[in-house]
């Protein structure tokens, strides 16, 4: 069955052009819900989204956007809380019901020495019906520090040798394709950005200068068409496929 994959980086539904333009934060739901509705996707991963919480900022942007963009399922997966209790993570929304979720956490470096801002992350991963067959979703969002980019990636090896369905993995790496520390997914999945009609660039969105964000398939799932479109809400451009799973 053919299905379309993105995944996207929202940062909790900022609207990148006017927020810099204004000198604040602007918050558009109908802008993010927009150009994931203009993709025509059938499973998005989000990442940088805001849960429920006691700050009225913090929504459940996951069934915000589920609804105004069309989307029956939808799961947020909490990574962290910022302050006492407004989460902070990815979610997934999908038009194919979801049979199971859950949020893997990502360790934490057990030595911070390096000059970065680190956060605690996590891995979703969901099981999707699609017609009579099941996909396993892996959605996450790394960190910058090298420590933690090698945990993570050391975490999502674990899940997927244990995975034993057609799965798919999206996300915000924050690392470059030629980054050695993405060589044992390389080694594992394909990158549907080598279907890309010409090179394209996901990050800033209105200049991208470099390619953060993936949509990886398993080898037993067909690459039809991948591409970055050239859609400006977020920060980041979002990364689409076309796929035969």
């Amino acid at each position: 069955m053919k299905i379309r994959l993105i995944s996207f980086n929202i940062q909790h539904c900022r609207d990148f052009i006017r927020s810099k333009q204004e000198g604040r934060e602007v918050i558009d739901f109908d802008l993010i819900a927009e150009a994931i509705k203009s993709q025509n996707a059938d499973i998005a991963v989000l990442n940088e989204v805001r849960g429920k919480g006691s700050h009225p900022d913090y929504k459940n942007q996951a069934k915000i956007l589920a609804e105004k963009a069309g989307f029956e399922y939808y799961r947020f997966g909490e990574a962290i809380k910022l302050k006492p209790d407004l989460p902070y993570g990815n979610a997934l929304l999908s038009k194919y019901p979801i049979a199971g979720f859950d949020v893997i956490k990502i360790p934490d470096p057990e030595l911070k020495d390096e000059n970065a801002y680190y956060e605690s992350r996590s891995i979703m991963r969901a099981l999707v019906n699609i017609g009579e067959k099941q996909v396993t979703v892996f959605g996450t969002y790394f960190g910058l520090a090298n420590s933690e980019q090698k945990n993570a990636v050391n975490t999502v090896i674990s899940l997927l040798d244990m995975c034993d369905l057609p799965h798919v993995l999206m996300g915000d790496f924050n690392m470059k394709p030629d980054n050695e520390k993405l060589k044992p997914i390389y080694y594992r999945l394909t990158d549907t950005a080598d279907y890309f009609r010409e090179s394209k660039l996901s990050f800033p969105s209105d200049n991208p200068v470099c390619k953060i964000d993936y949509i990886f398939v398993s080898k037993d799932i067909k690459v039809i068409h991948a591409d970055i479109p050239d859609v400006v809400a977020s920060d980041h451009r979002m990364v689409a496929a076309d796929v035969d799973v």
